[in-house]
């Protein structure tokens, strides 16, 4: 099966807090079902700023930023998503992008690529080294 690394918080974002675009700078012609892999390694920065961008999306259902912190797991495999669409990177900060909007525009950053998810579950963490990119997982999971 398909996994796609997310380095966190945004891996918690995606699979416990409705994030529906992973932002990438790179695009793919993969559609369908894949795991979601937290990646070993996050800055306190990633996590400040990452956790700056989600405040205004999120608003009062954000939670604060040490339980997010406590949520995080590591090194492993902790959801399943469906990648449906691809939405490409926009001119401006207000881009119309058709599938920008429908999918929610505040999670999607106009200059990269925004990867619409759906059906996203949590899964029973289980450890695995990740990788760049989409990558096979050949054991079952």
């Amino acid at each position: 099966m398909k996994v796609l690394s997310l380095r966190n918080p945004w891996a918690a974002l995606v699979v416990h807090f409705g994030k529906r675009i992973e932002n990438r700078t790179w695009s793919t012609r993969f559609r369908g079902e894949f795991l979601i892999h937290a990646s070993k390694g996050m800055t306190r920065r990633e996590f400040d700023e990452a956790y700056e961008f989600a405040r205004p999306v999120l608003g009062g259902s954000l939670p604060t930023a040490e339980r997010l912190q406590s949520m995080l797991q590591f090194g492993g495999i902790v959801g399943h998503a469906r990648l449906v669409d691809v939405v490409p990177p926009c001119a401006s900060a207000f881009c119309s992008c058709k599938a920008a909007l429908s999918f929610g525009r505040s999670w999607h950053m106009p200059e990269q690529y925004g990867f619409v998810l759906e059906d996203v579950v949590p899964l029973p963490f289980r450890p695995c080294k990740g990788a760049l990119g989409f990558f096979e997982l050949k054991e079952a999971v």
